[in-house]
């Protein structure tokens, strides 16, 4: 999700040259993440001359979020409507969020409450619909897939705030796969599988990765601060 200023999970624009090593993982990730921001700025050089703004983007994503964890709450295995409708308006507003930074780019209309407003609401929209899918497995008696939402819940949150406590100490902390938009996808991919009661091994996927991609962001932070005292010394 590439945010308009300075979204925990968004690309540093530091030179190559200056950026402390990855594994090819990462720097794979880096390259389509690269390439998405590129068509998304092309995308919306024509949405920049209307009076469309960033802002009514952030908001109308977050409000489809939450619609959509509402109708996912009242969803039950077999019952494909409430987890297909609000598995889409999930994905709508997701796709909303990930525009409302491209469109601040390309308008330039990005301002510093408007990266914090992203931000905040990225994080709101999707706990929301995490919260939701908790209380599915709560109906179901399914304590250890309920276990695995608190889990993906807290890892979620950790994987954005460790990025953003390490840029605002300098360093990067962008690596792993367990960004939004890998997210959005597993979760959305749980939603579309809920009525045949496959809802909670996404989840158990999104909780594992989510910890791991924390694991790898503070063994990388840990790394760059060594390099640093390395080249102070």
């Amino acid at each position: 999700d590439p945010p308009r200023m300075s979204d925990p999970d968004a690309a540093p624009a530091a030179a190559e040259d200056e950026r402390p090593r990855v594994n090819q993982l990462d720097r794979v990730k880096q390259e389509y993440t690269q390439a998405a921001r590129e068509i998304l700025a092309r995308s919306m050089r024509g949405v920049a001359r209307t009076k469309l703004t960033p802002d009514m983007l952030t908001l109308t994503g977050v409000t489809l979020c939450l619609i959509g964890a509402v109708a996912v709450g009242f969803g039950d295995e077999g019952d494909y409507v409430p987890f297909w409708l609000g598995g889409a308006l999930f994905v709508v507003g997701s796709i909303a969020d990930i525009l409302d930074g491209a469109l601040a780019r390309a308008a330039s209309k990005g301002t510093v409450f408007g990266a914090f407003l992203d931000s905040t609401f990225d994080r709101l929209g999707e706990a929301a619909m995490l919260a939701a899918i908790g209380l599915v497995f709560m109906r179901e008696s399914n304590e250890l897939a309920l276990l695995a939402t608190f889990a993906a819940v807290t890892g979620s949150f950790l994987v954005s705030y460790t990025r953003a406590k390490a840029e605002a100490l300098g360093l990067r902390g962008d690596v792993g796969f367990g960004s939004r938009v890998e997210r959005v996808v597993l979760i959305s991919v749980g939603l579309g599988l809920a009525p045949w009661g496959l809802l909670q091994w996404p989840i158990y996927l999104l909780a594992a990765m989510a910890w791991l991609t924390v694991v790898q962001r503070m063994l990388f932070v840990r790394r760059q601060l060594r390099e640093l005292a390395e080249q102070a010394g």
